[in-house]
């Protein structure tokens, strides 16, 4: 892989969470931001005129928990739910296509949650538009868990999707993904006409990194080589933030 150029100061920056600014945790909840971390969003975001946003299966509500006092553009649950620079947010919630899947995960709802209840380190993360299974204190029950939920979201199902990433399985409205967030931020002020640059870390990230391929810009993996779209490589978090504050 190879090492990104440096950040260019007419970029439309989209950075993930999880894995990328920050580092991943045994739950969500336990993370640690770094006490300089919403300066230098706010810096890199002033530099682009606001053309920065954070891209995270997290949903806003977190997200803005998270970064205060930072409080910019973002897209939450992969994309359900987005807030444009100048605040207004815009959620998939009554089409068609979201209630279908909503039966979907509501119909599976209960045996996901059977079983994180029968398997030891195994919890539930419910997000109402998606829901993940985290095995990160169980890494021994993966590939069951894998399994199972394969068989729950066959391949080519026609509502859900189903992604696998660093101890977690997660099961999403198919329609969902970081590509359209990106791309819908790109129709928008202040980030239309700009080179985009995405940073991320896990498969989930992938729909993010082959929309930034698609036009032209930057993408970059955070961490140890695994099979990507990315065309660039930072081999950590660290590294990450020391690039971004170095742009």
């Amino acid at each position: 892989m190879i090492p990104p150029p440096r950040l260019g100061g007419d970029a439309a920056l989209f950075l993930d969470v999880d894995g990328t600014l920050l580092e991943i945790a045994p739950r969500p909840e336990f993370v640690i931001v770094p006490p300089t971390l919403p300066l230098l969003l706010d810096r890199l975001a002033a530099e682009r005129r606001g053309a920065l946003a954070l891209v995270s299966g997290r949903p806003l509500s977190d997200i803005d928990r998270l970064f205060a006092p930072w409080r910019g553009a973002a897209a939450g649950v992969h994309g359900a739910e987005r807030r444009r620079l100048d605040g207004g947010v815009v959620r998939r919630l009554d089409g068609p296509a979201d209630l279908a899947a909503a039966t979907a995960l509501d119909r599976l709802r209960p045996a996901l949650a059977e079983l994180a209840q029968r398997m030891p380190g195994v919890w539930l993360e419910d997000k109402g538009r998606t829901l993940a299974l985290h095995y990160r204190a169980a890494p021994e029950r993966g590939g069951e868990i894998l399994d199972l939920a394969r068989q729950w979201v066959p391949q080519g199902d026609e509502f859900l999707r189903l992604i696998a990433g660093k101890m977690v399985v997660e099961l999403q409205p198919r329609f969902y993904g970081k590509d359209g967030a990106i791309a819908a931020f790109m129709t928008e002020p202040p980030f239309q006409g700009r080179a985009p640059v995405f940073l991320g870390d896990d498969t989930t990230d992938e729909d993010g990194f082959a929309e930034i391929n698609r036009r032209g810009g930057l993408s970059i993996r955070i961490g140890g080589p695994a099979p990507t779209a990315a065309v660039h490589a930072l081999p950590s978090v660290s590294a990450a933030l020391e690039w971004l504050a170095a742009g």
